[in-house]
């Protein structure tokens, strides 16, 4: 079962806003601009939600008009006080010279600041209002600022941290000035009671999809007496506010949502959320000791957890997570490609380490106890899993090496090769950056470790390790290491380089080509790169080498099941890192099938077996997202075996639930 805690990026949508749109699209489908019965009914239902939601937000005498959510809402509301400004300024009052947001504030604000602001003519200077480590906005310095301001744009609650604003505290701050105030509502809609018509707030936008309604209907508040401009001219529905014909379905939605917040039934009160969210908060601390939270929980909304776990990066706990079926993220749902560290996080002047290994956890208030419990209790088997696989910042058990590892950063390669049967290990080409993490590879391991090697002439790697773990330096000077029955040795190359060969079986050849390593090495000893930018893991100098094959064939979950009729002899191989398989799932087949479990990181370990099989046997990668198993069947095709196959989309598209992973299944 899946359990999502990513709902400040957007919720499932509410049985009863389901039944709603649906009941729109049958029932009252009506065009509300029609003057006969059908058009009336569905006049009447946009009435009635809007009604509900003046009363829900306390929104007094000020318009609420539908629109299809926040950045909708964001932009007319920022056009609407840009063009008020430009009408001031033409009238010959200058004193606005600043567009004030929050430093936190959501990406769509200063974006359509920069927007309206470049288009209109206005050259106005578009500033971040600085915050505190608590995330709240400097309230001393708005104030020094806001006489000069013709816009300023603050949130609720930020999106990220879930840090709940001092609206009173900005209204204060606000005195006197002759600024137009924009409050982005979005997280704040059922969680905070925000009564508009209160406070001076000229506009505020929501979104229906982050609480319970479908994506695309929204809202925007309009103070009374605030000027407005219309983003959407046309043929003049909602008043002359935003043409366009209405959506329904969406509507009817958000008032059935809004009918759920009335009834005080459907949505926990305020005690039970801040309790869930504090049985959240101890399963994390209990699963990664040491953990600390990145907004202070007093002054947050009680559905939000912003979490940071040192010496893990966020990728890695995000990954975590995800096997395990717990849906979390990173920050913005917006900004979560980009994989940058939180620009929310640093205006709040966190330290980067800090920044780089933020998790945001996020529920919403339709939550039930069963559902927290079980997240508690995932959250949990993370924390096991972490310290089984030697991933934690400390407790981990001890490891059993054998085979070649492969530690990848940014196209750089480093190299363990361990035996259990001698318990001896080597490293090649280990990245700097990378040193603690090998270093605690080789920690958990306890195996001495007998040579560091570099094959290049820079030595930051190899030192900065052999200062992470001294305590398991045995290094043994010569040309030649013994790995139990195998033997590693060194050959010279040009310009102070060099190649490690093991066995003949596997070269690590640095930066070094085939040519380079001439008669050394054999048609089939696999290359192993120290710079591997291109994600391919590995070459030969035979023929294959040649090959430009572009990407390999991927299947999806019918033409598999087709694939494994046909061919049961087919392998599956599971590429995903051990800590995954541990959490994960594998994919619900028709047919028995031989899986494999070998992570791509162990990959050059299965190679020379899998390439020794039949040409017809047909091999199938699979993974999370599809990703890594496109490079793993790739690679494959490039040294020789044709039938290498992905799994498209991996096992997150897999149509039925995938089946928990299973030991007795890999062989």
């Amino acid at each position: 079962m899946e359990i999502y805690l990513d709902a400040n990026a957007t919720t499932p949508v509410l049985d009863a806003a389901r039944s709603a749109a649906l009941s729109a699209m049958a029932e009252d489908f009506g065009n509300p601009s029609s003057i006969h019965s059908t058009g009336l009914k569905a006049r009447a239902l946009i009435d009635r939600v809007r009604g509900q939601a003046s009363r829900l937000l306390g929104a007094g005498n000020g318009r609420l008009l539908f629109l299809s959510g926040a950045t909708e809402g964001i932009q007319t509301a920022v056009l609407s006080a840009l063009h008020a400004l430009r009408a001031r300024r033409a009238a010959g009052d200058t004193t606005a010279e600043l567009l004030l947001y929050g430093a936190t504030e959501h990406k769509a604000v200063p974006e359509a600041l920069k927007h309206w602001n470049d288009l209109l003519g206005l050259g106005l200077q578009v500033q971040a209002i600085p915050v505190g480590t608590d995330g709240r906005h400097d309230l001393a310095w708005l104030k020094a600022h806001a006489p000069r301001a013709g816009l300023v744009c603050t949130m609720a609650a930020n999106n990220e941290t879930g840090v709940i604003s001092d609206l009173d505290g900005i209204e204060a701050a606000l005195a006197g000035s002759a600024c137009f105030w924009l409050v982005d509502g979005v997280q704040a809609l059922g969680k905070l009671p925000l009564r508009l018509a209160e406070r001076r707030i000229d506009y505020a936008p929501f979104s229906g999809h982050k609480l319970y309604a479908p994506k695309g209907i929204g809202l925007l508040y309009v103070r009374e007496g605030a000027p407005f401009t219309p983003l959407m001219a046309g043929g003049g529905q909602e008043g002359a506010l935003r043409s366009g014909t209405e959506n329904m379905s969406g509507i009817a939605a958000l008032g059935a949502v809004l009918e759920a917040l009335e009834d005080g039934k459907s949505f926990r009160d305020h005690a039970t959320l801040v309790r869930f969210r504090d049985q959240l908060a101890a399963a994390l601390q209990q699963a990664f000791p040491g953990l600390v939270f990145n907004a202070p929980l007093a002054h947050s909304l009680p559905t939000t957890l912003n979490f940071s776990v040192p010496g893990l990066a966020s990728r890695l706990l995000l990954d975590l997570f995800d096997a395990a079926e717990l849906r979390v993220s990173g920050g913005s749902a917006c900004s979560a490609a980009k994989a940058q560290p939180s620009f929310v996080l640093q205006a709040m002047g966190l330290p980067d380490e800090q920044t780089a290994s933020a998790v945001r956890m996020s529920f919403g208030p339709a939550a039930e106890e069963a559902f927290i419990v079980e997240a508690c209790e995932r959250i949990r088997v993370c924390g096991e899993t972490l310290r089984e696989n030697c991933l934690a910042p400390a407790g981990n058990q001890a490891l059993v090496g054998d085979g070649i590892t492969r530690f990848l950063l940014d196209g750089e390669c480093g190299w363990l090769l361990a035996d259990a049967t001698s318990r001896r290990c080597i490293v090649i080409d280990p990245p700097a950056a990378l040193a603690e993490r090998l270093a605690q590879q080789l920690r958990c391991q306890g195996y001495p470790v007998v040579a560091v090697l570099q094959t290049g002439p820079q030595a930051e790697g190899a030192e900065a390790l052999r200062a992470a773990v001294p305590e398991l330096l045995a290094e043994e000077t010569g040309e030649a290491w013994a790995l139990g029955t195998q033997t590693l040795r060194r050959l010279a190359l040009s310009e102070g380089r060099c190649a490690y060969l093991l066995d003949q079986r596997v070269a690590f050849a640095g930066r070094a080509t085939a040519a380079e390593l001439g008669n050394a090495v054999l048609p089939a000893t696999l290359l192993a790169p120290a710079i591997d930018t291109d994600n391919r893991i590995a070459s030969t100098p035979s023929s294959a080498l040649a090959r430009t094959a572009g990407p390999a064939p991927s299947l999806d979950p019918a033409a598999l099941q087709a694939l494994l009729r046909e061919h049961p002899e087919a392998l599956l191989i599971d590429v995903r890192e051990p800590f995954e398989q541990r959490l994960g799932q594998t994919p619900t087949l028709e047919t028995a099938v031989r899986i494999e479990a070998m992570p791509i990181s162990r990959l050059l370990n299965a190679l020379p077996a899998w390439l020794a099989m039949p040409a017809e046997q047909p091999i199938v990668f699979f993974c999370r997202s599809g990703n890594r198993s496109q490079v793993a069947a790739q690679l494959l095709q490039r040294l020789g075996h044709e039938r290498a196959y992905s799994l498209a989309g991996g096992l997150a598209l897999w149509p039925q639930r995938a089946a928990v992973a299973d030991p007795a299944l890999y062989v």
